[in-house]
């Protein structure tokens, strides 16, 4: 078992991240390189700042607001939340400790942002067992958000044993020494993540996060780099 947990938290982190960085570099120079002819998209010709405008249809999405609000607001709050998950996994880095405008405890939101991530992935997903958005779904849409769902709920799972419930056998200190050996080229595993009991969290959310990397170069969701220099193009 223990050889189990130091494949997954270890050499399988390294392969993820080799794989999303290479493939997404790859991804991204053939795009360029396709892309040879200048394209013009306006469609919304405006005279204010065409980049401001791209922003906000970037980020405050108002074409799902103005026609599915219910999608619009999950959409808001995913993505709020998928950010203060960011930030929260860089608050577990020792010498990437952000400085806390609101104090907090690590890890940021006391599991509520975990809470909300889980039911919007919820909505994402079984609203395509409707129609429309049935017919127009593909095993990939489905693949893509289960993988995220079970990377989130693990994680999740972590955070709320120990802050809900009081299961504090492994403590953000332990999380904080494992993450800063991963990124300094030194790993090591102590002996409170491979014994039994909340480690097998640990474990399953980082096998499944690791799957979502090597996996996110080659899915739809690679639209999120080109979101903004798309709705750019169409501001004219």
């Amino acid at each position: 078992m223990e050889t189990i947990y130091y494949i997954i938290l270890i050499p399988m982190v390294y392969v993820a991240f080799g794989v999303f960085f290479i493939g997404t570099g790859v991804r991204l120079i053939k795009i360029f390189l396709e892309s040879k002819n200048p394209t013009d998209l306006a469609i919304f010709p405006e005279k204010r700042p065409s980049w401001l405008w791209a922003l906000g249809d970037t980020f405050l999405l108002p074409t799902v607001r103005r026609h599915k609000p219910i999608l619009w607001l999950f959409l808001m709050l995913f993505h709020i939340s998928f950010l203060l998950l960011i930030i929260g996994h860089l608050e577990l880095i020792e010498d990437f400790r952000l400085i806390q405008i609101i104090p907090h405890e690590v890890f940021i939101g006391k599991g509520f942002i975990g809470l909300i991530l889980t039911l919007a992935l919820l909505y994402f997903l079984f609203r395509r067992f409707s129609s429309p958005v049935r017919e127009l779904s593909i095993p990939e849409d489905y693949y893509l958000l289960i993988l995220l769902f079970l990377t989130v709920i693990f994680g999740s799972q972590m955070d709320w044993s120990r802050g809900w419930f009081g299961y504090g056998e492994m403590a953000v200190d332990e999380y904080r020494d494992y993450l800063s050996s991963l990124l300094y080229l030194r790993p090591e595993l102590s002996e409170d993540i491979t014994v039994p009991g909340h480690s097998f969290m640990l474990v399953l959310h980082v096998f499944f996060a690791n799957l979502f990397l090597m996996f996110f170069p080659f899915s739809k969701i690679m639209h999120s780099f080109f979101s903004m220099a798309m709705n750019k193009l169409r501001r004219g």
